[in-house]
């Protein structure tokens, strides 16, 4: 972790929780696969989820008390921020693999699960997920949450579309195999951004524009694309956006004392719902046109062969990544372009 940050008293909890995590996991280490000590591992891991249910807010207090304390020294630069960058998008998509493992373990081999098993189901894994209906319920959580902030909320239309596969689309419905709650993630939060700027961006109005949601499945690819007429965002400030430490909005009451839930102000919103999309070799990106409004894509492989992990890989070059200081680009490296397949965060499949 870098040091500015570890030095913070969030991140020092975040450490310690980890700490704990890992000396309850070693006690398994050579344990005999006996029932009651296969009972006493699976209690084990349910300690381990509830205790980690907060790493992301606390984590991201941690970058926001790192923030002040580099304001007031002026150390905070370019090379901090590529750091810390790096390591969350690692930590965090790491957090991702760690916690759905956990949750299918204990789906699996406990009676945690009180719902009624499906032969299209594998635990989390939904072989006949309903896009239409995730969405349509991250739509429904963002907007109770937007009319508990602003007293209203724009209405949303959606629209299906698979040309190539008509066996796809069953009573009008487009599936695929995923996990349902990967995708509830992403779309609540892009739900929420989009329902935040149209309000802002018409509050004069008393008809809101419409978020509008087409959902496509191609031959390989399930798109998602999520439109708002929030007034849209300068094209300097777009990458800025998935920017772990970059946030629009104001700053958020500390994890211990928030009575609800902000419907903005981490900045982490966009970045892990992102590696949400990464995680099975998918992608997040937003096309925004300044002074009108913003696209935002959601891409899902569809085949399972192209579907496969992602997760940081960790050797002396990542080292390298928080010594070395910040390489100025030349404007001819295409690997720094757009459609560019090179990989940054050191990654593997």
């Amino acid at each position: 972790m870098p040091e500015p940050l570890l030095r913070t008293p969030s991140a020092q909890q975040v450490e310690s929780w980890y700490v704990d995590s890992f000396e309850d996991m070693l006690k398994f280490q050579r344990a005999s696969p006996e029932s009651h000590i296969l009972k006493q591992f699976s209690e084990a891991m349910d300690i381990i989820l509830n205790r980690h249910s907060t790493v992301v807010e606390t984590m991201a207090n941690g970058v926001l008390e790192m923030k002040q304390d580099l304001q007031e020294s002026g150390d905070i630069g370019p090379h901090v921020e590529n750091c810390i960058q790096y390591f969350l998008d690692r930590f965090y998509m790491n957090r991702i693999s760690i916690r759905m493992l956990i949750h299918q373990h204990l789906l699996l081999f406990t009676k945690q699960s009180s719902r009624k098993k499906n032969k299209q189901t594998i635990e989390l894994i939904d072989t006949n997920c309903d896009i239409q209906s995730i969405v349509e319920d991250a739509y429904e959580n963002a907007r109770f949450l937007c009319e508990q902030y602003y007293s209203r909320a724009p209405d949303c239309a959606i629209e299906c579309h698979s040309p190539f596969n008509v066996d796809g689309a069953q009573n009008g419905r487009i599936t695929m195999t995923y996990v349902p709650s990967h995708l509830h993630h992403i779309m609540f939060e892009l739900m929420k951004n989009a329902l935040r700027a149209v309000i802002e961006t018409h509050s004069t109005k008393i008809e809101l524009p419409k978020v509008e949601v087409l959902i496509c499945k191609g031959r390989k690819d399930m798109t998602i694309k999520l439109s708002d007429q929030g007034g849209g965002i300068r094209r300097s400030e777009v990458d800025q956006l998935f920017n772990y430490m970059y946030s629009t909005a104001p700053q958020p009451p500390s994890p211990d004392a928030a009575d609800t839930t902000p419907i903005a102000g981490y900045g982490y919103g966009l970045p892990l719902s992102r590696l949400y999309a990464k995680y099975f070799n998918g992608n997040l990106w937003l096309n925004s046109v300044d002074g009108f409004g913003t696209d935002a894509m959601v891409c899902l492989k569809l085949l399972p062969r192209d579907a496969s992990e992602l997760l940081p890989v960790y050797n002396k070059t990542c080292l390298n990544k928080y010594i070395q200081s910040t390489q100025v680009n030349d404007w001819s490296d295409s690997s720094h372009g757009f459609g560019s397949k090179s990989n940054t965060n050191g990654y593997r499949m």
